[in-house]
């Protein structure tokens, strides 16, 4: 006897189109490259407890125990990816969260309403 073919099933659903744009990818790249180092996650912490209160590279430099060149150089990490914003006052740079930032970064994190329902 000839064995009946199984019919053909479809293993999955056709994925839908991406919901990030390529542009939107990168952006979220940049972010979280800033974020894949633990001192610049220090960093982001003491930024957060600060509740949207300047702090001073100086108070980095202690907390860190790094010197004022490496404390500097990851805090430019933060701003070129937009997650700090820097106001110099006198001869010091205080740093702050972007409040914009993270909107924006839980926006693009956002899962699309019709994915769920799928």
């Amino acid at each position: 006897s000839v064995p009946t073919p199984l019919p053909l099933i479809q293993c999955c659903a056709p994925l839908s189109d991406p919901a990030l744009t390529e542009d939107e990818a990168k952006e979220l790249e940049a972010v979280f490259k800033a974020l894949a180092d633990r001192h610049r996650v220090k960093i982001l912490n003491r930024l957060l407890a600060a509740q949207g209160e300047a702090v001073c590279v100086c108070d980095f430099e202690a907390m860190l125990d790094l010197k004022q060149p490496t404390v500097s150089y990851h805090l430019k990490q933060l701003l070129n990816a937009g997650i700090v914003t820097r106001e110099k006052r006198g001869s010091f740079a205080y740093f702050s969260l972007d409040p914009a930032a993270f909107a924006r970064i839980r926006d693009l994190l956002a899962v699309p309403v019709h994915a769920i329902a799928a």
